[in-house]
């Protein structure tokens, strides 16, 4: 079984401005926000270099425009695992 980080963050997107941090911690507290998820059906996804970029920081900043790529690429597939697309799609 694979380790999870000791570190997660939450995004939070609105569909109309860069996804901000919505919650981040480590240890006790990065277990507890990805139970949180689970419980609520929110995908996670691992990626420990990300991760360290977001957890630089702070809970409410919009994430870097060096990262709206990556992340519109991994908001775009927790659409599709959902079935949600796009009304001209």
């Amino acid at each position: 079984m694979k380790q999870e980080t000791d570190i997660a963050i939450a995004l939070k997107y609105d569909g109309e401005n860069a996804p901000q941090v919505a919650a981040k911690g480590a240890g006790e507290l990065a277990r507890r926000i990805r139970e949180v998820a689970r419980e609520h059906d929110i995908p996670l996804h691992h990626d420990a270099h990300l991760v360290e970029i977001l957890a630089q920081l702070e809970l409410g900043d919009e994430i870097p425009e060096t990262l709206y790529q990556v992340v519109a690429e991994i908001i775009a597939f927790i659409y599709v695992l959902k079935g949600k697309f796009p009304a001209s799609y």
